[in-house]
């Protein structure tokens, strides 16, 4: 059902910038976090992959990503820095394209803060492949897609 919801390359919403999440608004984001957890859930299903959805990729157009590694939070108001000059070159995938692998160049380490449900503020420091996956959820807070970081015009291949 939700997995619907994911909008596809080439929808204009997918490349607007996203606004920040008030306090006031936390619990009103329930019913799109289970929106994004039943979306990635159905992508794994599907594909074998996915560890994160931003919810602008369902037409939410607020600065929070839902992450499920080993177990699921939300990074609300997520800010990135501290990007390391040593780049890692990936192929990318997303649940907008889920067919299509991009290459991308992104920084090897990035340093995260964000607010937790609770309204915590949290840091963390990101390496490798951790890194790149959160780099990607940001670049939907702000209106860009992994094809628009494509290191040319041959790194797109069809995934099989």
């Amino acid at each position: 059902m939700s997995f619907k919801k994911i909008l596809k390359l080439g929808d204009p919403r997918l490349y607007k910038v996203s606004v920040a999440v008030e306090p006031s608004e936390l619990e009103s984001l329930e019913t799109d976090i289970e929106i994004l957890h039943e979306a990635l859930m159905k992508f794994r299903a599907l594909y074998g992959a996915g560890r994160a959805v931003a919810a602008p990729q369902i037409g939410v157009l607020k600065r929070f990503i839902y992450l499920n590694i080993n177990k699921p939070i939300v990074l609300i108001n997520p800010v990135l820095s501290e990007f390391s000059e040593k780049k890692i070159i990936v192929w990318d995938d997303c649940l907008c394209f889920p067919n299509l692998l991009v290459r991308v160049e992104r920084s090897k380490k990035v340093k995260l803060s964000f607010w937790d449900m609770n309204w915590k503020e949290k840091t963390w420091m990101l390496e490798g492949d951790l890194s790149e996956l959160i780099q990607h959820e940001y670049d939907h807070l702000d209106g860009i897609l992994a094809t628009m970081r494509a290191i040319d015009d041959r790194s797109f291949k069809i995934k099989i």
